[in-house]
């Protein structure tokens, strides 16, 4: 994964879906078709944090390389050079894995 030339704002966070295995446990190779997006992903880039009512900006608890889970219908797609990216708001953000 090169490097993206995208900064996202405020409280939202750019992840590059980790892909599943494409290989059941059987031998039995499951098209794209069938297959559901994976729910986890790597954070690629994060804002700057959230502002509350007074004016403070509150950092963001992920961080670029944080491996996260996150809801399936989740954030906005986008691509960037061929290689598709979810855009999250942080509170889509389930949880960091590991």
């Amino acid at each position: 994964m090169g490097k993206v030339k995208f900064r996202p704002l405020h409280d939202r966070v750019l992840v590059k879906r980790i892909d599943e295995m494409e290989t059941t446990k059987g031998g039995i190779i499951i098209p794209d078709t069938a297959k559901e997006k994976p729910q986890e992903g790597e954070v690629v880039a994060v804002g700057s944090g959230k502002r509350d009512d007074e004016g403070k900006v509150h950092k963001l608890e992920v961080k670029a390389g944080d491996r996260i889970l996150f809801g399936k219908y989740s954030g906005t797609e986008v691509k960037f050079d061929g290689d598709e990216y979810v855009v999250l708001r942080e509170d889509e953000i389930l949880g960091i894995v590991g």
